[in-house]
């Protein structure tokens, strides 16, 4: 372990939203949740978390998407800070100060994002050397989508999205993001897939070879058509604008469109740079959402950043 005397007095640490570009969805089970087989995607949509020491536990929010952050100690990055004192037996408060650049709310693992920042941040804070594998297991206590942000890459999900493995792939994809102005409820997105499929035969999750092969190939026109998102007819069914906007998209010039996770951003992959520029350009003038963001991907993981955009 770290001596006192060298630890440091900010910790900045960086981690991706993700994008499933594939998500099936299996029956619910007997605990209430539903076996998943993703494949997720970090993208180049970044949070940075900074955490120093403090007297009392506080949320300091900053970024594009500041006023939506919750500023009181039921914000993940809390809780997630908490499980690593408890872990390294640790009695002291912090100052969490949140950079916001992933969307809230819109299916790309911001908060996950978030806690899984802040998870490395407390590691280096409190010089505890947690190996990955030990900050994968407490980011899985704290949620299905909270060990990705931690690896970044291409990577498959299984369980509920916490057991990760290697994903085959080459190149990268360009990726244009339409966010909505209100966010949709996962709970809410799930109950409707469940509605929806009430008296359906639904087999076990299983990423499909279609998909995997575009990623080996690193073609992004055939990765495009292989996107595949169990949960967007559930979306489409709570958010019908949703599917107006994902053929507004692909009639735009998008290779294939998909909501993210449980929605309700949409994600568009493009053939390029440029086409991602043009794609931007005809969805904000056609006004059918509240914000667009460019990305690319893969990216990788929550690393540790020199110091935070501005002081804490």
């Amino acid at each position: 372990m770290t001596t006192v005397s060298t630890l440091p007095e900010v910790v900045t640490v960086r981690a991706p939203a993700k994008v499933n570009l594939e998500l099936r969805v299996g029956p619910r089970r007997a605990d209430g949740y539903h076996g998943l087989a993703t494949v997720f995607q970090a993208v180049s949509l970044h949070d940075e978390v900074s955490v120093s020491r403090s007297d009392e536990w506080q949320v300091v929010a900053a970024g594009h998407y500041a006023d939506l952050i919750p500023s009181g100690t039921d914000n993940i990055a809390v809780r997630a800070a908490q499980l690593v004192a408890e872990r390294g037996g640790i009695d002291e408060a912090l100052t969490i100060r949140i950079d916001k650049d992933i969307p809230v709310a819109g299916g790309m693992a911001g908060g996950s994002a978030d806690a899984a920042a802040t998870l490395l941040a407390c590691d280096q804070l409190w010089g505890l050397a947690l190996d990955r594998d030990e900050l994968s297991e407490l980011a899985a206590e704290l949620g299905s989508d909270v060990p990705f942000p931690l690896l970044g890459g291409n990577l498959m999900g299984s369980g509920r999205g916490e057991q990760l493995t290697p994903v085959l792939a080459r190149g990268s994809f360009n990726w244009v993001f339409a966010v909505s102005g209100t966010g949709l409820s996962t709970p809410e997105v799930y109950a409707e897939i469940d509605r929806l499929r009430a008296d359906a035969d639904v087999p076990e999750p299983r990423v499909s070879a279609r998909l995997m092969a575009a990623l080996r190939r690193g073609d992004a026109e055939a990765l495009g058509s292989a996107l595949a998102n169990d949960l967007q007819d559930a979306a489409f069914s709570l958010r019908p604008e949703l599917r107006e906007l994902c053929e507004a998209g692909v009639d735009f010039g998008a290779l294939g469109a998909i909501v993210s996770g449980s929605g309700p951003t949409v994600a568009f992959l493009t053939a390029s740079h440029e086409a991602a520029l043009d794609l931007s350009v005809s969805l904000s003038a056609a006004a059918l959402c509240r914000d667009i963001r460019r990305a690319k991907g893969p990216v990788h993981g929550a690393h540790v950043v020199p110091a935070p955009r501005t002081p804490v």
